[in-house]
C-alpha cells in the first residue's frame, strides 16, 4: 500500500498535569474516510487539531503528505516551525468546526472567496466562480448573497464546508461538525459530507453520528482516555466490539 496521506506515531498532548492524548498512533491513506468515535473528553477533538497545529504535541509527531507538520528536522533534531510556515501548511488541510466561524459581515460567496484571494493569490473573478461552483455543489447557490445571520445552521456549516474546499485541501478534518445543529438540519449536513466521501475526499470526522459512520466511514477508530482502544471497519466494529470498552460506549449510544 501506498504512503499514508496522514500519519501520526506516539502523539501525546496534556494540559499542565492532564494528559489528554498518550501516544495516538494513526494512519490515513488518500481516499480513506475515517471516523472517530468515543465519549467527551476522549481527546478526539484535541487529536484532530494537533493535526494542523492548532495545539502543539508534546510529543510524537505528525506528518501529512510526507511532510512534518508544525516542525521541521534539522541534524537529527525537531524545531517548531513559525507561524507563518504553519500558516502554509494549514492550507492542505482544511478544517470544519462544531461552530460555524464564518466572517458575520460578509456574504456567504464572500465567505468562500476569502481564502482563495487572500491566501492563494486566486483572482478575484476566478475565485468567484469557483465560489459559486462550490455554493452549487454544496446545495447553497440560491443564497450566495445571503449572510450568515439569514442562514439556517445547517446551511451556514455547508458555507463552512464549502469554505474549506475553496482551499484545494488534500486533507478534511471535521470537529462534530453537526453537534451544534438542531436534529432536523443534521441529515443536510450529513449529505454533503457523504457526497464528498463517495468522490475521493480524504476525510477524518469526530462524530457520534453512528449511521454516518457506518455508512461512509472506510475505518473506525474508537477513542477513550486519551488513546486509541479499539480500530477496524465499520461493519465489524460497530456490530461485534472486541474490547469491553468499547462495547459499553456503544451500548449507551445506540441505546
Amino acid at each position: 500500500m501506498s504512503e499514508p496521506l496522514l500519519k501520526a506515531v506516539g502523539v501525546r498532548k496534556s494540559y499542565g498535569h492532564t494528559e489528554v492524548l498518550g501516544g495516538i498512533d494513526l494512519e490515513v491513506h488518500k481516499g480513506q474516510v475515517v471516523c472517530l468515535l468515543g465519549p467527551s473528553g476522549a481527546g478526539k477533538s484535541t487529536f484532530l487539531r494537533c493535526v494542523n497545529h492548532l495545539e502543539t504535541i508534546d510529543a510524537g509527531q505528525v506528518w501529512v503528505d510526507g511532510e512534518p507538520i508544525g516542525f521541521r528536522l534539522r541534524d537529527g533534531k525537531l524545531y517548531e516551525l513559525k507561524e507563518r510556515e504553519v500558516a502554509r501548511q494549514r492550507r492542505d488541510i482544511g478544517m470544519v468546526f462544531q461552530r460555524f466561524n464564518l466572517f458575520g459581515h460578509r456574504t456567504a460567496l464572500q465567505n468562500v472567496v476569502e481564502g482563495p484571494v487572500r491566501v492563494l493569490g486566486v483572482p478575484m473573478e476566478e475565485a468567484r466562480e469557483q465560489a459559486l461552483d462550490l455554493l452549487d455543489r454544496v446545495g447553497l447557490a440560491h443564497r450566495a448573497d445571503a449572510y450568515p445571520a439569514q442562514l439556517s445552521g445547517g446551511q451556514q456549516q455547508r458555507v463552512a464546508i464549502a469554505r474549506s474546499l475553496a482551499m484545494k485541501p488534500k486533507l478534511m478534518l471535521f470537529d462534530e461538525p453537526t453537534s451544534a445543529l438542531d436534529p432536523e438540519l443534521v441529515g443536510e449536513v450529513l449529505a454533503v459530507m457523504g457526497t464528498l466521501a463517495a468522490e475521493g475526499m480524504t476525510m477524518v470526522v469526530v462524530t457520534h453520528e453512528m449511521g454516518f459512520a457506518a455508512e461512509a466511514a472506510d475505518e473506525v477508530v474508537f477513542m477513550a482516555d486519551g488513546t486509541v482502544v479499539e480500530t477496524g471497519p465499520p461493519g465489524e466494529l460497530l456490530s461485534s466490539p472486541k474490547h469491553e470498552r468499547t462495547k459499553q460506549f456503544l451500548a449507551r449510544v445506540l441505546a
